[in-house]
Parts: structure tokens; C-alpha cells; sequence
């Protein structure tokens, strides 16, 4: 257990910023004195926060990993023939369940909308208030909060990990190293087996997984997912967010005088310097140096910088910048989110009001209003019934004994529907043309296609010898008609019908 008063409280000797407030021995890994493209790591120790926005990033953390390591188990009845899974990446039959919902390959477009309305919807929040996404839901900080969470756990907050990093290997080192290291594993272990889950049925592979009797890939995708969480989340961290991640150096463009970001309040803050008991704070600044923002900042920067490439607005600043305000009773927000425009108003005692309403925000929401329409308009319009005619490639065309001419497609008839289905095949634009399905006896015979299958028939085309003279050179358009028998709805494709020139 983590005893949180004693890392409040000034250790004996430490210097302090005020009375009872010890002044954090900490620099920024990332100074903007020291910057550069890019550093040897320094490890970052970052100290447990306290306080509204660090309250919300546990929220936020329990949620979305109680939603990845859950949805997998939730199950959905579809019918005796269908998956039960309520989230289904289903590969082997080219189809994705969600709920109700049903994405064949053919229908990758709707995942296409789905990410254009998830970068737009990126692009509207960091418009409004920073890097929000990255601060909370971001996969990278949620796995690094959780396995900062275990390390606490096992060795303690900052600066008692500091002490055991910097001392002698001993029993006590050695056993809390390892099972820090071994609890990062078995988190890492549960999140790749988690993944694999989304891939095939989750009660059946979990046994599989356990009695060896899964599928080879399984192991290799848990593996090399157990070992990329273990990487990223334990030890790369904030190194992820610096360097591998785009981001960072893209949301420059997404931001403009009216975004809500992370500040450090210069004008009421500067000059800083410690404050002694009984000094008055006439001629000075709030800012007692203290540097308790720079010790809670999981990406090692120092707030007071300004406006930095590192900081993922996690807020967390804010909270301990918050508590030494309390302490110290002076007015709260010293460092809170805030535009340049109001920074720039502030310091010159005015305010500027907050416009969430710009031509920036406009134009992010039209164009989401706008592709959520279309594809609104798509799913609403959508067929349960997809029909696909591919002409034999060789021979184009057959010349029979006695003298009609033969040609030779293949016909897809895919049902989406979730009961099996008949259905008759005729063509139209071709005159007294006659059609053979092989495999199939009789002049029109039924097709009967299985609940959310595929039936592949091959299909020959025959035009009489008295007869050819009707086609249009060597190319006569004509169409394929599929026909549901229960309803007789009409499904056409376009075809050509292939011959020598005339």
C-alpha cells in the first residue's frame, strides 16, 4: 500500500518552496534550453497525482480497458447458424458482427466512413481542447497508466522507486524488480490474448489456447502482441509518444488561438521564487517553484515551458499545481486548459470569451455531418442480395458444330439475409438466347443459396447460328436478372455477350 502522506510531506532536509511544501528535486527531461531531435532516455519517475482530472483518467482507464477485455465474451444471438459473438472480426468468412450489424468484404466502404469519421472526429476534439485523445484514450497512455499503476504498486511512488533504482542490488531490489517485471507480462499476456478473441470465438479459443489444441497463429499473434505491450507500455513509454507516434508533430496544424490547451498562466505565475513564511506576495508571482507539475508528468516536461511537441494534455499538471495552491491558499488554476487568445487578454487584465464555435470547428462537423449522411443513405439503400457475373476469360467465346455461339460465365450470388433463399436466373437483351447452369437439370431451375453464403454456378449463354446476326459486332451488351422467388424482387448485372467481328 502506497502511503501517500509521506510523499507530501517535505522530507527532512529537503529544501522547501514554502512552508510545508518541499521543493521537488526534478529537471525536464526535455528543457526547452536542452532540446533536441532526439536524446538518450532519461527514466521518468512519474509522481501519483491527486485530483479531479487524475479521478477522470482512472475512470476513463477502467472503461475502455474493462470494454477491450470484456466485449470479446458478450454474446449475441444471430440464429442456430451464425456466430454468437457479439464482436466478431470474422476472417475466415470475410464478415465482421457488430450486434446487429453485418460488414461483408464486398462492404469494406462502411469501415472506410467509419475511420474518415474517426480522423475527422480526432481532428474536431484537438481543434477544441488539445491533445485530449492522447491524454486519455490513447491505447499508448492507457497501457502505460496501468503498468505505471503495477510498478507503484510493487516499488512504491516516486521517490521511493528513485532510492531503490540508485541503490545496491539487493533482496528486497531484487524481488520487486521481478515482480514488477512479471505482473508487466501477465498484463501484456492478457492484452494479446484479448486481441486474438476478436478474431474467433472466445470461449472456444480460450480452451484451445489453454489444452494446445489452437491454431498455430494464435500463439504467434498473442505472442508477438504480449511482447510489443510489454515494450511499449513497460519500458518505452513516453519515448512512444515523442518519437514513434505522428501525431505529435501533425497537431501543430489542428490548433489555433481558440483551442483549449494546457497553459501555465506566466502573467499571474511569473516572477517565481520560494515563498518564505510571513513573506509578503506583493511584487512576485504564484509560482512558488516548487516544480510538483514537472514530478506528476508522465512525459517528464516542464509545464511553465509553454506550449511543447511532448505534452499529451494529460492534465495531470494541473491537479498537482492545484493542491499547492490549496496549501499554500492562493487562487486555484495557476495552470489550467486555456487559449492563447485568453492568455494573451489575461495578461493584460481582460477576458476573451471561449469560441467553440469557429470556421475550423464548422468545417470538421459538416464534413462528419456529411460523410455520416452518405453513409447513412448507403446502409439504408443496402441490398441484401449482391449479384457478380464474371465472363470466362479463355476461351471469350465457343463456335458450336452447328454454328451458334457459346459463351461461359461465372455467376456469384451472395445472400445476406439470415434464412436460406431461392432464386430463378434469366437474361434479358438477348433474344431467343438460351441459358444452362451446370450442374443444374431443367430449363429453369431453382437456385437454393444458404443463409449468409456465396453460390458460385457456372453459367453457359448460347446463341442460335440463326440468331447471330442480331449481335452487335463482337461486344452485345445484355443483362443477367436474378429473381427471389419469395417475393419476386429483381436483382441485374450488366454483361457482354463475345463473338467474332462481324
Amino acid at each position: 500500500m502506497i502511503d501517500t502522506t509521506a510523499e507530501l510531506a517535505p522530507r527532512p532536509g529537503a529544501k522547501e518552496a514554502a512552508p510545508g511544501v518541499e521543493r521537488i528535486n526534478v529537471s525536464a527531461v526535455a528543457s526547452k534550453d536542452a532540446r533536441r531531435s532526439y536524446a538518450v532516455r532519461q527514466k521518468i519517475y512519474p509522481k501519483l497525482a491527486h485530483g479531479t482530472f487524475r479521478k477522470v483518467k482512472w475512470a476513463v482507464m477502467i472503461v475502455t480497458l474493462g470494454i477491450y477485455y470484456l466485449l470479446p465474451w458478450i454474446r449475441w444471438d444471430r440464429g442456430p447458424s451464425l456466430p454468437d459473438q457479439a464482436f466478431l472480426l470474422d476472417f475466415a468468412n470475410q464478415r465482421l458482427f457488430f450486434g446487429p450489424f453485418e460488414i461483408w468484404a464486398q462492404e469494406l466502404y462502411y469501415i472506410t466512413g467509419l475511420l474518415i469519421l474517426s480522423a475527422l472526429g480526432l481532428f474536431l476534439v484537438t481543434a477544441i481542447a488539445g491533445r485530449m485523445w492522447c491524454g486519455y484514450t490513447c491505447p499508448q497512455t492507457v497501457w502505460t497508466d496501468l503498468m505505471v499503476l503495477v510498478e507503484r504498486f510493487w516499488q512504491g511512488d516516486r521517490n521511493t522507486r528513485m532510492r531503490l533504482d540508485n541503490g545496491p542490488w539487493t533482496f528486497e531490489k531484487v524481488w520487486k524488480k521481478t515482480a514488477t517485471h512479471i505482473s508487466w507480462l501477465l498484463v501484456a499476456l492478457a492484452t494479446g490474448g484479448a486481441l486474438v478473441f476478436y478474431f474467433r470465438d472466445a470461449p472456444t479459443l480460450a480452451v484451445e489456447l489453454v489444452t494446445g489444441e489452437a491454431p498455430a497463429i494464435a500463439y504467434v499473434f498473442t505472442g508477438i502482441f504480449t511482447v510489443t505491450t510489454y515494450l511499449l507500455g513497460g519500458i518505452a513509454r513516453e519515448q512512444v509518444c515523442i518519437y514513434m507516434c505522428p501525431w505529435p508533430r501533425i497537431q501543430s496544424a489542428m490548433f489555433d488561438k481558440d483551442s483549449l490547451l494546457i497553459s501555465y498562466r506566466g502573467f499571474r505565475g511569473e516572477p517565481r521564487a520560494p515563498h518564505k513564511k510571513g513573506q509578503t506576495w506583493e511584487g512576485r508571482g504564484d509560482c512558488i517553484d516548487c516544480k510538483a507539475c514537472v514530478a506528476v508528468c508522465p512525459m517528464g516536461i516542464d509545464i511553465r515551458d509553454g506550449s511543447q511537441l511532448e505534452c499529451i494534455q494529460c492534465a495531470l499538471c494541473i491537479d498537482a499545481c492545484n493542491d499547492i495552491m490549496d496549501r499554500i491558499e492562493r487562487p486555484r488554476n495557476l495552470i489550467a486548459y486555456d487559449t492563447f487568445r485568453n492568455l494573451d487578454a489575461e495578461a493584460h487584465h481582460e477576458r476573451a470569451p471561449l469560441r467553440l464555435i469557429r470556421p475550423r470547428t464548422i468545417l470538421y462537423s459538416s464534413v462528419m455531418a456529411l460523410v455520416a449522411a452518405i453513409m447513412l443513405w448507403a446502409w439504408s439503400n443496402r441490398t441484401v442480395l449482391d449479384l457478380n457475373i464474371l465472363h470466362d476469360r479463355q476461351p471469350l467465346y465457343v463456335q458450336l458444330s452447328d454454328g451458334s455461339l457459346r459463351n461461359g460465365y461465372t455467376v456469384k450470388i451472395l445472400n445476406k439475409l439470415h434464412e436460406t433463399r431461392s432464386f430463378k436466373l434469366a437474361i434479358e437483351g438477348l433474344e431467343h438466347a438460351q441459358v444452362s447452369i451446370v450442374g443444374l437439370s431443367g430449363d429453369d431451375p431453382a437456385i437454393s443459396v444458404a443463409t449468409d453464403n456465396l453460390r458460385a454456378l457456372k453459367v453457359l449463354v448460347t446463341v442460335p447460328r440463326a440468331e447471330r446476326d442480331d449481335l452487335s459486332g463482337g461486344s452485345t451488351p445484355f443483362e443477367f436478372v436474378v429473381t427471389d422467388e419469395s417475393d419476386g424482387s429483381k436483382t441485374y448485372h450488366d454483361a457482354v455477350f463475345l463473338g467474332p467481328n462481324q
